[in-house]
Formats: structure tokens, C-alpha cells, sequence
């Protein structure tokens, strides 16, 4: 299991330090462009500043694409006609003044109770965890039988910048922000989060496992590379 440990800074580099059951160090670059470093612990951190400076043109090139990707990044007003996304496709909102709920979707449109804008935010929250719940039950009976791998738990949560996530105990953790997703995107947050059942690290085999059952994940992949952005509040 990864746990945060501290924010460091080497020579111009910030960068979150966590440590992992994992024998390797590994960077990323994170959704909200953090630089994440994934070492063994107790860290060594000369070695991980060996690893950051030999990275270094790989992280100014990774953070320079981050920055160009969130230029196309969304800011929602919760106004008539705003659009909001729901598994892929966008509804328009519109304000009205009596409905049971604050929140509601029916005829491909959003309503929101206009005494309630201010908490727009988390009813929609409430919205997407909720759908998104009901609809992973029915996209695991999909690739569950297929990748023989089952978790011992799945949940809708807040994970700031990650998709998914998967714990040492067989728990699949997923970002409500997956309700935004077109279908064959979710479906490949799901595999991906289940090939780590098995696989805690992005190794060749762990792709393999993926590919067995999803040929065109690359595609998924990079539609989240280029969209994610795009799949905020």
C-alpha cells in the first residue's frame, strides 16, 4: 500500500514523495501536475535524486504537455444551459424553483433546484457517485469472469487526482469524476484497476493482462491523457 509521506525539492524540481511495497522508484506526473516519486522505504534519498536528475528532461517535457493539456480545461457556471457530462455525453441544466430533490436528471437534462446553486457542487457529486455505483456493478460482470480477478471491495470516492486505485487488501477505490467518462473510457479505468489485483506495478505483464481483454486500451488511454482535464466541476 502507498502512503503519503512529504513534499521535497531537488535543485528547481518540487516533488510528493510516498512510499510503496515496491522495490523500484518510479515518477509521475499527476493530474493536477505534481510530480509524484514512488520509492521503497526507508527512502534513500540520494538515489532519488539520482533518478529525478537523470529524468529530468523527461519531467520539464511531461509538465510543459500538462500545462498545454490545461489550458482546454472547463470552468462550469451552474446557470441555464450550462452542460454538464454524463457517461460521455453532455445535458444541458436548467434552474427550477419546486422539485422533490435538489438534483435531479430526467428527458437528457439536468434540474437543480435554484435555492440550491450554491451547494451545486456537492449535489452533483452525490449524483455521480450514486450513478456510477449502479453502473460499475453491471461493467464488472463484464471483465471479472474474463480476467478471473475479483475485489475484495469496490467504492465511489474522492481521489483528488487519480482515476482509480487499488490497496493491498483487494480494495478498487474510483474517482466519482468516472461518471463523467464516455463507457469504453470507464471500462478501461476498471480493467486497469483490476489488472493491479495482480499486479501492483505498471509492468510489461501488467499491459498484457490489460490487453487480453481490452486490444484497444491504448485509445481509452490516451482519451484520458487528452480529456481529462475537461472532467471537473
Amino acid at each position: 500500500m502507498v502512503n503519503t509521506e512529504s513534499v521535497s525539492t531537488y535543485k528547481d524540481i518540487s516533488y510528493q514523495l510516498k512510499k510503496s511495497d515496491r522495490k523500484t522508484t518510479s515518477i509521475y506526473i499527476e493530474r493536477d501536475g505534481t510530480v509524484l516519486v514512488i520509492a521503497p522505504a526507508p527512502f534513500n534519498v540520494d538515489k532519488i535524486e539520482q533518478i529525478i536528475e537523470s529524468k529530468r528532461s523527461w519531467i520539464y517535457k511531461s509538465l510543459a504537455e500538462w500545462e498545454d493539456l490545461n489550458r482546454t480545461r472547463i470552468h462550469r457556471e451552474y446557470v441555464n444551459g450550462e452542460s454538464f457530462l454524463y457517461f460521455g455525453r453532455s445535458y444541458r441544466l436548467q434552474l427550477v424553483t419546486e422539485q422533490e430533490e435538489p438534483l435531479s436528471f430526467h428527458y437528457g437534462q439536468f434540474k437543480l433546484l435554484g435555492s440550491e446553486v450554491i451547494n451545486a457542487p456537492e449535489h452533483f457529486k452525490t449524483f455521480y457517485k450514486a450513478k456510477l455505483q449502479k453502473r460499475l456493478d453491471e461493467r464488472l460482470k463484464l471483465y471479472q469472469p474474463k480476467m478471473k480477478l475479483n475485489p475484495t471491495n469496490i467504492r465511489v470516492m474522492e481521489l483528488q487526482n487519480r482515476w482509480g486505485s487499488c490497496t493491498s487488501k483487494g480494495t478498487i477505490n474510483l474517482n466519482w469524476k468516472c461518471a463523467m467518462l464516455p463507457l469504453s473510457v470507464l471500462d478501461y479505468v476498471i480493467v486497469h484497476e483490476l489488472a493491479h489485483l495482480e499486479d501492483k506495478n505498471h509492468s510489461p505483464k501488467f499491459w498484457r493482462t490489460i490487453e487480453k481483454v481490452m486490444p484497444d486500451y491504448d485509445e481509452a488511454k490516451k482519451w484520458l491523457k487528452f480529456n481529462g482535464a475537461g472532467m471537473s466541476l
